[in-house]
């Protein structure tokens, strides 16, 4: 068992470093086709059903799907440990039957898995409740398959943009850290170091609560029109925060995903008037 899924995160990082669309470490998708992009799914099983029955994507191969956190929340084990990771697992393989539609963006609680930091998800550390669950599960190869899970999460995209200037990642750095933000993360092979804590790809996944004036620097540094975010937990399943700003969340009953045309033109507003409950999904 433990091998499978070595070998599941070796293929899968592999698919990721050698996509079609990759440019450096950003998701550059082509001019024609539709998207869909959730929030976070923080091991929401159900919700991860319907979504896969929504995109249909074996009868629509112009479609592709970000998906994003995965990790850490949903079911638990018989002692209270963080059993995401089978989803997650669940989500590589259906990755490797559509590799070039799915796609998986890096989020901060996968900066956390990485070099091994604490994170707190309702007051529960969710690292370590994970970690004991895995180990329980893999035994004597918990760190081998821990080993490739990392380096998996390593290879994700930090976003992905379209030719319509939108651009969905997992968050952006927060205001005080918009001037002087290095781009030159996008483009470099990632390490670990580089997700630490005041690096670049840990301010663009950790940031909160953007000013319009930082949205707007950030359009022109990113020149995009509209950001896509998930990170920020919304009760009703998105918010619309700034004027080209989108949040989204797709862990709960309310969660909620976005589908829109690579070729159209869209407004903040009209996205969020493609948005679709995840609940109605039938």
């Amino acid at each position: 068992m433990a091998q499978e899924i070595i070998d599941l995160c070796v293929q899968a990082a592999e698919l990721n470093y050698s996509a079609k669309y990759r440019k450096g470490n950003i998701l550059e998708l082509p001019g024609e086709g539709k998207v869909i992009i959730t929030g976070d799914l923080h091991g929401h099983r159900r919700n991860f059903e319907k979504i896969v029955t929504f995109a249909d994507l074996q009868n629509n191969p112009g479609t592709f799907l970000v998906l994003q956190e995965i990790l850490h929340g949903g079911p638990e084990d018989e002692f209270g440990g963080c059993l995401s990771f089978e989803l997650f697992f669940k989500i590589l393989r259906f990755q490797l039957q559509h590799p070039q539609q799915v796609f998986l963006i890096l989020g901060n609680h996968d900066t956390a898995i990485i070099n091994d930091n604490n994170v707190l998800k309702a007051g529960k550390e969710m690292n370590e409740a994970m970690k004991a669950a895995m180990k329980r599960r893999y035994c004597d190869k918990y760190h081998l398959v821990m080993d490739a899970l990392r380096k998996y999460l390593l290879s994700q995209f930090l976003a992905v943009r379209t030719p319509n200037r939108i651009w969905m990642s997992h968050s952006l750095p927060a205001d005080r850290y918009v001037e002087g933000f290095d781009t030159g993360v996008f483009q470099k092979h990632l390490k670990p170091n580089d997700l630490k804590r005041s690096e670049p790809v840990y301010l663009l996944t950790w940031g909160r609560r953007h000013s319009k004036e930082a949205v707007e620097k950030l359009c022109r540094l990113f020149d995009v029109d509209i950001f896509v975010l998930g990170h920020q937990p919304q009760e009703t399943g998105f918010a619309h925060t700034q004027e080209n700003l989108i949040i989204l969340a797709s862990d709960h009953n309310h969660g909620c995903l976005i589908r829109f045309d690579l070729a159209q033109s869209y407004s903040a507003v009209d996205l969020i008037g493609s948005i679709v409950p995840v609940a109605s999904i039938a």
